[in-house]
């Protein structure tokens, strides 16, 4: 199974430091559908992992995150494109639980619903804690600069061997692409 693990906000969709709230503040970042497409359809499963604390900071409830989710769903089925499950932590970090990103928990169960080992997985990220969180299971961490990425990009201590992509189009065309015309900065290991 070729598996690929990707946030949300900032990565999907357009990120908010003010939460996205309702499906009417969630709008799909450009070509980020189709870049999705483009990983089914070269055989990739196509999951989200996302920190949701809006639920427990009561900024919105599980109906409507679940409408937001059938928003993301509709506009991926919009352009051809599938994703496969969606995995979140409805948790405050003051909640101190283990699925919360960075922690590990999130990805694990992942691993353990796909029955696969997540070494070598590609985890896409655009903050620190999403590179972390897989990078720490043996994900290869990709860092998008699109929604908080340059803010995170510029803060660095960023985990050895992440690959830096504009956005998730430039990802997915890098990693569908032969490694020699890969056009990504590395940090050193």
């Amino acid at each position: 199974m070729k598996l690929i693990i990707l946030d949300r906000d900032g990565v999907i969709n357009q990120d908010s430091d003010h939460f996205i709230k309702s499906p009417d503040e969630w709008h799909a970042l450009p070509g980020a559908m189709q870049a999705i497409a483009r990983l089914n359809q070269a055989g990739y499963t196509v999951v989200v992992a996302t920190n949701q604390s809006g639920v427990a900071r009561k900024l919105f409830d599980m109906s409507t995150l679940n409408a937001i989710h059938q928003k993301m769903h509709a506009a991926a089925q919009q352009v051809g494109a599938s994703i496969d499950a969606v995995f979140f932590c409805p948790h405050t970090a003051d909640d101190n639980c283990d699925c919360r990103k960075p922690k590990p928990g999130m990805l694990q169960e992942i691993g353990r619903r796909y029955a696969i080992n997540l070494k070598g997985v590609h985890s896409v990220g655009d903050s620190l804690r999403d590179l972390q969180a897989g990078f720490m299971l043996g994900c290869l961490p990709h860092l998008v600069l699109t929604g908080k990425g340059q803010r995170t990009l510029d803060k660095g201590g960023l985990p050895p061997g992440t690959q830096i992509y504009p956005d998730l189009a430039a990802m997915v065309d890098a990693l569908l692409s032969s490694p020699a015309s890969t056009v990504s900065t590395q940090i050193p290991d």
